[in-house]
């Protein structure tokens, strides 16, 4: 095999750690600033997940999912935590449901849902 093609462990590994320590460390910025910014949110007691998500700005499932790629399951506590803090408890089973599903930490979920909730609200 030539030598630009052999798979280098060590070095996807060192990559791939790196980048995992760089989204905890973006996740924390954006963490001090939303709870500087935002404090928490006001939602009936009777919201469900997707008028939770609604009420979400972008840069709480942005955190989620960030912390959820740098921090894999162990985001799962912290998501519990910080969800509470924020008053949306109502997204807190989804959010460590899919923290602690193995291989979809790559995969902003989140994020995702957030903006598919948004697109279903905007073509009803």
């Amino acid at each position: 095999m030539p030598p630009s093609l052999e798979f280098d462990l060590n070095q996807f590994l060192v990559i791939l750690l790196s980048l995992m320590g760089l989204a905890v460390v973006i996740a924390l910025l954006l963490l001090g600033w939303i709870f500087w910014r935002i404090k928490r949110i006001d939602l009936p007691a009777d919201a469900d997940f997707q008028t939770a998500l609604l009420a979400t700005p972008f840069s709480v499932v942005l955190v989620l999912d960030l912390l959820d790629f740098g921090l894999d399951m162990f985001a799962a506590p912290v998501s519990w935590l910080i969800l509470g803090h924020l008053g949306l408890a109502p997204l807190r089973g989804v959010t460590v449901f899919e923290g602690l599903i193995p291989g979809t930490q790559p995969i902003p979920l989140m994020t995702l849902t957030w903006v598919v909730v948004r697109l279903k609200k905007r073509f009803r």
